[in-house]
């Protein structure tokens, strides 16, 4: 008798290395104006097209997107930052939050360090709606992300 081993989230994810669907010319122009943008109110406005976009054309549910302007949350050891969080993905809620406040200094987050958790962020809804994962930061997960950010201009994309 022959026991078929089933495959682990874990190798699920690190199997799926592209997105399946196509980027628009709206979805890269998005991209370009959230780069050009610092305000809170103008970033949360850009994210939720872009993310609807995405959401369309990955044939996903929606998700709902918060853009903060209060300062990331961080820990500090001996007066020093160890940790900052820059955003998270609730699954349960279909909800991305980010803050557009750095840590300590309060500014506004670098262009692209905010698009980079936008997509990143919405990566994760991406895999846990379309592709049935419990979205953990495999090899898998970092390979469609950079899929997903080629294809979408980011590396072409000025700050």
């Amino acid at each position: 008798m022959v026991f078929l081993r089933r495959k682990t989230n874990y190798e699920k994810s690190n199997a799926i290395t592209r997105i399946d669907f196509s980027i628009t010319t709206r979805m890269e122009l998005l991209a370009v104006k959230i780069l050009k943008s610092k305000s809170t109110e103008r970033r949360q406005k850009l994210s939720t097209w872009l993310m609807n976009r995405l959401c369309r054309a990955s044939e996903i549910a929606p998700v709902k997107v918060k853009i903060s302007s209060k300062k990331q949350y961080h820990k500090k050891t001996k007066g020093r930052t160890v940790f900052k969080q820059y955003g998270y993905y609730k699954p349960q809620n279909k909800y991305i939050y980010i803050n557009n406040r750095t840590a300590v200094q309060g500014k506004p987050l670098a262009p692209k360090t905010f698009l980079d958790t936008l997509l990143h962020e919405w990566l994760h809804h991406y895999d846990h709606e379309r592709l049935g994962l419990n979205s953990i930061h495999t090899a898998g997960f970092y390979a469609r992300l950079k899929d997903l950010k080629q294809k979408i201009g980011y590396f072409s994309l000025d700050n």
